[in-house]
């Protein structure tokens, strides 16, 4: 299929009334006429649709189960009596079926005129006039008049529902399709709306006949698409009117990679609309793809460039290239003094893998240095190291629709519902319709228990003990014979399996050992892991959960040894699959963005790689590793690393220990910062570049099942420069040129260069609409599934996994041990969501703690409570919930003022650094007042936002201090 290159129609597009069905047998039938061969189990009405005959219709649509309630789509079988709903009615061999008639065509006329008496008629002012399906079926159908009027009992003037900040809930409007709750149920697996009455009285009811924000909506919008009438409608549309144009992009948020249409009105985006041919979301959306991107256009966006010599000046704006000329110079400046490796860059996983493919070049042709590092490294970074040590590829293994094959779920330190919402909805249907689910979580998450879906097993055992848990499972798959022996004799190491298998059998690994430190009953973990062995087709599901961890590698390399020694690698339903925290995390991590890396994850010390790459850059390149962002932080406070170009990366607020990070920002004495906002990082820049969102980009996203999508630019960038074209623009100023026209051509580049993108291209990507790689001569097609017949490495390789307690011990001093993580409605820092409307679900950040421990401290819900550790003190509001468990509290970090990294240690993994998030000993009591960090970060953040003032009303001095 050729998916549109750029612009396609708004709205929901071709609708084929219900959803494809596939089978291995085919069936003949007429209609109208017409011989038509579908597979079996098709129904009538999309067996018509796809001979271009379109039965009437309004309760049936392609993305959900027929119903059959609107009596709109009956027909005529020859032989049958009655008039049967093509959408509920399988095709048979030799039927012939008749849509269009006489009788057929009063039916449904009568039918239409009942649904109209009890509507209201101001179709010229709806919002939804052009875009309503009940206004079509009226045409369709030839409704001319209305002989019942509106006598009588009527909900002609029913009251709207307009608590919702992104759509309105009209019930005068509803006509009982059950679209609505149908998409809640199947589609989004929340089943937060119902049919509240019966007969003339049924109405959609959000809960129980709550408004909407009462209810347990989590705002995905499915019901709103559902909708075939201006019944639930989105506000920008009231607003704005109708969309005239849309472009298919790809969302910016998490790593799912759910492709959109942006519908829009000239250069202004009225709506997203999920994309039924995205293949990684298939229509679906979450609260945060589908409506909060009015921070594009904000107030606050940063559009023009600045400088300023010291971080206490005020901002100065400056031409293009002023800005630029100024951050050169420093950098000349800087290395000329200070040496060669004195500066380094900071690429985004929130940026095209094109923009970050230019940072790390700039980095190493233009600064002469491997000191270039991303945000992959403060989350997943050990998944890197682990899957290339035992599967021989730094990547997950499946699509997310190899989930639906799945018979057994096991879900590790991840909280789909939350940071993956999309997938999670794909989780919960498989559940619902009979997989088995284990979690292994610290806190009763969502999908532990929620509605129509239970785990068989929760375990949720102590944070920092990731390890010990993955060792008992595998001691229970060992010590009971339930290895895949014929599939690790063939695809594994042998000499590597028998080391592995002796380790794990040792007593000290057994549940019941490991029930001491897990705080899980051994029985528990033993009846999980005969279910993950003997159920079927195993998955595995991770997050930050297990790699935020001191050792976060050796447990991404323990959950390979799991999959390995149950031979659930290689075919659809089972693998190891990592849930990326950001959009483009993959693509970061794919484009060499790390110092030790060149693009396609080789190392710098490969003479031939390296080779390469000079000879299509035209320098020479250095052959040994660079900093790390930890090594870059300490090389600043000891006074040898002096500048930093950071690219859309706000590593103030999103790296532990906040407070050494600000003392290595201060020790710099060129920090230019490209991003949209005045972020937390950019308070402490000298130069300030504008950087622009996805829908100013032209590009491509890698999301976590190493899908390449196209990122299309749908709006001009509001700073004048594309980010791609300021990085060019900074490299020539340094002497080195980059001649690209269009980032088509860097695609086109890291192509020839990276052998898993070979036969990536624009062209490629518009023709299958995504592609996964590897994508080569071997796989022209993408490589949806890894390791099928053998393992990138070769063989399998077993890596013995030993348990080492982490550094941050609980005392009485610090007794409870804090774990982070993220909320459905924000995002990472917060930097774009907080400036939507999704602060309507969470205006700030909250610690949850056990009813248990909250009674023993005195602390009431809505408490301030001071959460002090050994880097640090802050104060937030208490929740107390019994998702946790005693011991352990729990905060998200979504806004700077919560401080949620200033107690965060910089304990990391033992192979790459990444950050102990999720493990941070505390002590938490009431508190009166915010803490001396609190007080100290409420000054600075007014003084930069007054100096950034400044800049922008120039007539109005800075106060004196």
């Amino acid at each position: 299929m050729i998916h549109p290159n750029l612009q396609v129609s708004p709205g929901h597009g071709p609708d084929m009334g219900t959803p494809l069905r596939t089978s291995e047998v085919d069936v003949t039938l007429e209609i109208d006429g017409q011989t038509v061969t579908v597979p079996a189990g098709t129904s009538i009405m999309r067996a018509a649709a796809g001979n271009d005959v379109n039965i009437p219709k309004l309760c049936a649509t392609d993305s959900l189960e027929p119903f059959g309630s609107c009596r709109l789509c009956l027909v005529e079988i020859e032989g049958r009596r009655g008039f049967p709903a093509s959408c509920t009615t399988p095709v048979e061999p030799g039927m012939k079926v008749r849509t269009q008639s006489p009788k057929l065509q009063d039916l449904r006329r009568n039918v239409m005129e009942l649904y109209i008496s009890d509507h209201p008629l101001d179709c010229l002012t709806c919002a939804a006039n052009g875009d309503c399906e009940l206004q079509d079926m009226a045409g369709v159908t030839g409704l001319r008049e209305v002989r019942y009027g509106f006598d009588g009992a009527n909900h002609v003037h029913s009251a709207k529902d307009e608590s919702n900040p992104y759509f309105t809930y009209d019930p005068s409007k509803c006509i009982v399709c059950n679209r609505c709750v149908r998409a809640c149920e199947e589609t989004q697996g929340t089943f937060a709306l119902t049919i509240s009455g019966r007969g003339f009285e049924a109405r959609v009811s959000p809960g129980q006949d709550e408004p909407f924000m009462d209810s347990e909506c989590v705002s995905c919008g499915a019901c709103v698409a559902a909708c075939p009438t201006a019944t639930l409608q989105e506000k920008s549309i009231v607003e704005m009117g109708q969309p005239e144009h849309a472009v298919v992009t790809t969302c910016a948020y998490c790593g799912v990679g759910c492709a959109f249409k942006a519908e829009m009105k000239g250069g202004e985006v009225v709506r997203m609309t999920p994309y039924k041919d995205g293949l990684a979301n298939e229509g679906h959306a979450c609260v945060k793809g589908r409506f909060a991107w009015g921070y594009a256009t904000h107030k606050e966006r940063i559009t023009k460039p600045m400088i300023r010599s010291k971080i206490t000046d005020p901002w100065r704006e400056v031409t293009w290239d002023e800005a630029l000329d100024y951050a050169a110079s420093e950098f000349r400046r800087i290395q000329a003094r200070y040496g060669v490796d004195a500066i380094g860059g900071i690429t985004s996983s929130r940026c095209t893998n094109e923009e970050t493919y230019l940072v790390q070049k700039l980095v190493r042709a233009a600064f002469g240095n491997n000191n270039v590092d991303t945000c992959a490294r403060v989350c997943h970074s050990p998944t890197g190291y682990g899957l290339k040590q035992t599967l021989g590829e730094s990547a997950g293994t499946q699509t997310f629709k190899s989930i639906e094959h799945a018979d057994v779920i096991l879900v590790m330190g991840a909280n789909p519902s939350d940071g993956h919402p999309v997938f999670a909805s794909r989780l919960k249907r498989r559940v619902r319709e009979g997989a088995k689910l284990i979690v292994i979580d610290p806190r009763r998450i969502d999908i532990v228990d929620g509605p129509h879906i239970k785990a068989a097993f929760h375990l949720p055992l102590r944070p920092g003990t990731n390890v010990a848990m993955v060792n008992a499972l595998a001691h229970v798959i060992v010590t009971e014979g339930l290895l895949a022996e014929s599939f690790i004799a063939e695809r594994c190491e042998d000499r590597a399996f028998a080391q592995w298998r002796d380790f794990v059998a040792l007593a000290e690994n057994s549940p019941e050992a490991v029930s001491v430190v897990t705080g899980v009953p051994a029985e528990q973990i033993r009846g999980a892991a005969r279910l993950y062995a003997t159920g079927g087709n195993a998955a595995i599901y991770y997050g930050l959960g297990v790699t935020e961890h001191a050792q976060g590698s050796t447990t991404v390399m323990g959950i390979a040894n799991l999959a390995m020694a149950t031979g659930n690698v290689g075919r659809e339903g089972v693998g190891v699959n990592p849930l990326r925290g950001q959009n483009n995390v993959q693509g970061s991590c794919d484009m060499g963005s790390f110092p030790h890396e060149l693009p396609g994850y080789r190392h710098v010390a490969d003479t031939l790689v390296r080779e390469a790459f000079e000879a299509a850059w035209g320098v020479t390149l250095q052959a040994e590793p660079g900093l790390r962002i930890p090594n870059m932080f300490d090389a600043a406070i000891h006074g040898s690393f002096k500048g930093l170009y950071c690219q859309g990366e706000d590593i103030v607020q999103s790296d532990p220990n906040t407070q050494h990070v600000a003392a290595a920002m201060e020790a710099m004495e060129c920090i230019v910062v490209q991003d949209i906002f005045l972020n937390e990082t950019a308070k402490y820049a000298h130069v300030l570049l504008p950087g622009t969102t996805f829908l100013e980009k032209d590009g491509t996203f890698t999301n976590a099942e190493r899908r390449i999508s196209r990122v299309r630019r749908v709006m001009a960038p509001l700073p004048g420069m594309a980010d791609w074209e300021v990085t060019i623009a900074l490299a020539s100023r340094l002497g080195y040129e980059m001649p690209y026209s269009h980032p088509s051509q860097i695609m086109d580049e890291i192509a020839r260069l990276t052998p898993t993108f070979r036969g990536v291209s624009y062209k490629r990507l518009d023709e299958a609409g995504s592609l996964q790689w590897p994508c080569n001569d071997e796989a022209p097609d993408g490589t949806p599934i890894m390791h099928v017949d053998s393992f990138v490495r070769g063989k399998g390789r077993f890596i013995i996994t030993r348990y080492v307690p982490t550094d941050e011990k609980v005392t009485p001093r610090y007794p409870l041990l804090l774990t982070t993580g993220r909320i459905l409605s924000q995002y990472n820092v917060g930097a774009q969501t907080r400036r939507t409307h999704n602060v309507h679900w969470h205006d700030e950040d909250r610690l949850e703690i056990h009813p248990h421990d909250a009674q023993e401290r005195g602390i009431k819900d809505n408490d301030w409570v001071g959460i002090r550790s050994r880097a640090g003190e802050t104060v937030l509001r208490a929740l107390i919930s019994d998702r946790m468990q005693p011991g352990v509290v729990y905060t998200t970090f979504h806004f700077p003022e919560s401080g949620a990294n200033v107690i965060t240690t910089d304990n990391s993994d033992w192979a790459t650094n990444c950050p102990e998030y999720k493990v941070t000993a505390v002590q938490v009591l009431p508190v009166a007042q915010p803490s001396a960090w609190q007080d100290k970060y409420s000054k600075f953040n007014r003084t930069q936002l007054e100096l950034l003032d400044a800049a922008r009303n120039p007539a109005e001095p800075v106060p004196a201090r």
